[in-house]
């Protein structure tokens, strides 16, 4: 992935963690990506939440798959470890990775179709395995590189850019994280950076999978029908003489919401969003209520936002595969490969 590197200048007067960085420190490259995408938000609230946790960059690991949202890794914390795979296949690398070295900070970036679509199975097992990992989904209901298709996580009846109505039912990835057992579910909405800064800190100091759904708008493909300044009107109108596209920018997306209660945000083109943030009376411990409590607001047409449920104390995939506290990428050949009697042995108990 190829990408600007950022200048390497910063104010001496900016303020230091603990370990002595600052917020320019878990910088990347300057993002590719449209102006005014919400997946920008969510960068710089990763930056400012690992900057906040004092977490070594060379003692974190970036993963993604295969979107726009997978871009996203590039974005931040340039001096730590990164890895970019295929569609919907960054759960298995992310296994491998951390049952080799289970003492690096895992953060896998995905989005709405690479989790959803063809990296469903692989995003369910890697919760069923409780793989020690933060695992942001950047939620925007299309297929943003391949012109704003519908994702798995498109509403019923939303309506696309060219006007097609979607009619197929949505997977809600917090429903399901909740069904599927995971600990940790958290939605937020990335123009929220006041409630979406804490759930990414929590999930990174929790143990076991974290899963943060994040509604993230897509302002390419948020473009209303009618407006003589849309892509759509310019392409029918106009008698180009070569192939190209060019994205306006457009201003961040951001919300101010007080706990219980709900708010509708305009979108980039006209659309809305109705946002409702947790009361302090929910119990986020209670899985069966958290799923009749989102199912309730779901059908009601509210995206809750906060701390859906949390489940502390389970074993993650480390302690469920006895994996032991030496990480196996500091274990010795001998021990890693006993040689061909071991292998026979082996071979002799699944007969």
């Amino acid at each position: 992935m190829s990408y600007i590197a950022r200048p390497k200048v910063s104010h001496p007067a900016l303020a230091r963690n603990d370990l002595g960085l600052t917020m320019r420190d878990y910088e990347g490259g300057m993002s590719t990506l449209c102006a005014g995408c919400g997946h920008d938000s969510i960068t710089g609230s990763l930056i400012q939440a690992v900057f906040e946790l004092s977490i070594p960059p060379h003692r974190m690991a970036k993963l993604s798959g295969i979107g726009c949202s997978s871009k996203t890794p590039a974005y931040f914390a340039s001096s730590s470890h990164g890895f970019n795979s295929v569609h919907g296949r960054m759960p298995s690398v992310a296994t491998g990775a951390a049952a080799v070295n289970g003492d690096l900070q895992y953060i896998g970036v995905s989005g709405d179709g690479d989790s959803l679509s063809i990296g469903i199975g692989q995003f369910v097992h890697a919760m069923r395995r409780n793989l020690n990992m933060l695992y942001l989904i950047e939620d925007n209901g299309v297929y943003g590189l391949t012109k704003g298709q519908f994702s798995a996580s498109a509403d019923a009846g939303s309506t696309a850019k060219r006007g097609e109505v979607n009619e197929q039912p949505a997977i809600d990835p917090c429903l399901l994280a909740i069904a599927a057992g995971c600990g940790f579910v958290a939605r937020g909405f990335s123009g929220d950076r006041a409630q979406l800064v804490p759930l990414l800190k929590a999930g990174l100091s929790h143990r076991g999978f974290a899963m943060i759904d994040v509604i993230s708008p897509c302002v390419t493909f948020n473009d209303h029908e009618g407006s003589t300044k849309s892509y759509r009107f310019t392409r029918e109108n106009a008698f180009p003489i070569d192939h190209t596209d060019f994205i306006p920018p457009e201003a961040e997306i951001k919300a101010d919401i007080g706990r219980g209660e709900s708010q509708r945000v305009e979108l980039h083109g006209g659309g809305s969003i109705l946002l409702r943030k947790l009361a302090r009376e929910y119990d986020i411990g209670d899985r069966g209520e958290a799923y009749r409590y989102l199912d309730a607001r779901q059908g009601k047409g509210e995206v809750v936002t906060g701390l859906l449920f949390l489940q502390e104390g389970g074993a993650d995939m480390h302690e469920l595969s006895r994996l032991g506290e030496t990480p196996l990428a500091d274990l010795p050949y001998g021990r890693l490969c006993p040689g061909p009697d071991a292998l026979a042995e082996l071979q002799n108990r699944l007969r």
